[in-house]
C-alpha cells in the first residue's frame, strides 16, 4: 500500500527528483548544512525568540532555527542534528525537554524514533518502533508518545520514562498523522488508504470509533478545548471537522490543493492549513468554518505551527528548503529563513529558550 504514500510525498519537479530520488543523501549533508551557519550567523535573540526544530527528510537530520520575534521577525539556522534515515515528523514533550523525531527509513528500514535533548541539542536515545513511522504526539502529561507506523498499520505507544514501546494498537491502512485531545483521553489517527480516522482510547489503548472522512487524510489537529478535530484530506482538497462529542463529521471545508497540515491559534479562533499543491496557507475562521485569507508561501509547504502566544506561524516549505514566518495580525509573510537543509517536513516549537518567548 505504499503507492498512496509515494504519490503524496513525491509531487516534485523532475529536476528535484533527479537530484534526490529515493536514496538517502550522503551523511556529509549535515556537515554541509553546518557550513551554512557561517552565512547566517549564530547570534542569539536577546528578547523574543525560540528554537524551531525542523526534520529535513533528505538530509537525515533536524535543523534547529533560532527565531527572532518583534519588531523584526526572522531566523537563523544554529544547529544541524544528525538522526537516522529520512525523518518525516516530530513532536516536543509538554515540558519542552525532548523532541521525538520519526525516522521513516523509506525502503532502508530505520523504523525508529530519535530522542533529542533540547538542552544539549543532541540525540540521547533511539527507540525502535513499527515500519515506516510518520506521525508522533505526546499525551498532555508527557508520560507517553504515540507513534504512527504507516507500513505496519498500527501505532506504537512509547513510555517516555523507560523509552520502550509498551503497547501496539492496530488502526486503519497506511496511517499518517496523530493528535491527542487536551484531556489526554483520546488519540485521533488519520488512515490514508482507509479514508478514515481511528479514535484510540488512551486508557485502554483500543480503537473505540472509526470516522469516515475525505480521500487520503494526512494532517490532523485537535482544536484548543478539545471539542473539534480538523483533518486534512490530501486528495479531496477538503478539511473534515470531527465533533469529539459523537465522533462524527460536523462540517466539511473546501481547502487549497492537497492540504497537508493544520495548526490552531492558542485561542482556537483560527486554523492555518498548509496546502502543498497550491504553495499557500489558508486561514480558516473556526467559528464559521470559512476561509478568510490565502497566504502564498514557498514551494510545497508541508509543516505548520503557531507560536504559543499566537503572534506568528512557521511554515516548512519542502521544495524551497525554507521556513516562512507569517504574522498573524496581518496574515502576511514577514520573513523567510533560507538554507533549512533538504526537504524540511515539520515544524516543532520550543519556546522555553529565551525570557521573551516566541511571540
Amino acid at each position: 500500500m505504499k503507492v498512496l504514500l509515494i504519490k503524496q510525498i513525491d509531487h516534485r519537479p523532475k529536476a528535484i527528483e533527479k537530484r534526490s530520488g529515493k536514496q538517502p543523501l550522503s551523511r556529509a549533508l549535515p556537515s554541509l548544512a553546518i557550513c551554512l551557519l557561517g552565512a547566517f550567523g549564530a547570534a542569539q535573540a536577546s528578547g523574543q525568540g525560540c528554537d524551531v526544530y525542523v526534520p529535513t527528510h533528505k538530509s537525515n537530520s533536524v535543523a534547529v532555527v533560532r527565531t527572532v520575534g518583534a519588531p523584526a521577525p526572522g531566523g537563523t539556522v544554529t544547529n544541524v542534528i544528525p538522526v537516522e534515515i529520512q525523518p518525516l515528523s516530530a513532536a516536543i514533550s509538554p515540558d519542552k525537554a525532548f523532541v521525538y523525531v520519526t525516522n521513516s527509513g523509506w525502503v532502508f528500514g530505520s523504523n525508529s524514533v530519535s530522542v533529542i535533548d533540547t538542552a544539549t541539542r543532541s540525540v540521547v536515545a533511539t527507540v525502535p518502533v513499527g515500519n515506516f513511522p510518520i506521525g508522533v504526539a505526546f499525551t498532555p502529561n508527557g508520560a507517553f508518545a504515540y507513534v504512527v507506523n504507516d507500513g505496519s498499520n498500527n501505532v506504537s505507544v512509547i513510555d517516555t520514562a523507560s523509552r520502550n514501546v509498551v503497547a501496539t494498537v492496530a488502526v486503519g491502512t497506511n496511517p499518517w498523522g496523530v493528535a491527542i485531545t487536551p484531556d489526554g483521553a483520546f488519540a485521533y489517527v488519520t488512515n490514508q488508504a482507509s479514508n478514515s480516522v481511528s479514535v484510540i482510547s488512551i486508557a485502554s489503548n483500543t480503537v473505540v470509533a472509526t470516522v469516515p472522512v475525505g480521500a487520503n487524510p494526512t494532517g490532523v489537529s485537535v482544536a484548543p478545548g478539545g471539542a473539534l478535530v480538523y483533518v486534512a484530506n490530501f486528495s479531496s482538497d477538503t478539511i473534515s471537522v470531527i465533533s469529539t462529542a459523537n465522533n462524527a463529521v460536523a462540517a466539511t471545508i473546501g481547502a487549497g490543493t492537497r492540504p497537508h497540515a493544520i495548526a490552531f491559534t492558542p485561542n482556537g479562533a483560527t486554523a492555518y492549513v498548509a496546502n502543498d499543491g497550491s504553495n499557500d496557507v489558508w486561514v480558516i475562521n473556526t467559528a464559521t468554518n470559512t476561509v478568510t485569507a490565502t497566504i502564498p508561501v514557498g514551494n510545497d509547504p508541508r509543516g505548520v505551527a503557531v507560536t504559543p502566544m499566537g503572534s506568528y506561524v512557521y511554515v516548512a516549505n519542502r521544495f524551497s528548503d525554507t521556513l516562512s514566518i507569517i504574522d498573524t495580525s496581518t496574515n502576511t509573510v514577514v520573513a523567510t529563513v533560507q538554507g533549512v537543509s533538504v526537504f524540511p517536513e515539520t515544524v516543532v516549537i520550543n519556546d522555553k529558550v529565551s525570557s521573551g518567548g516566541c511571540g
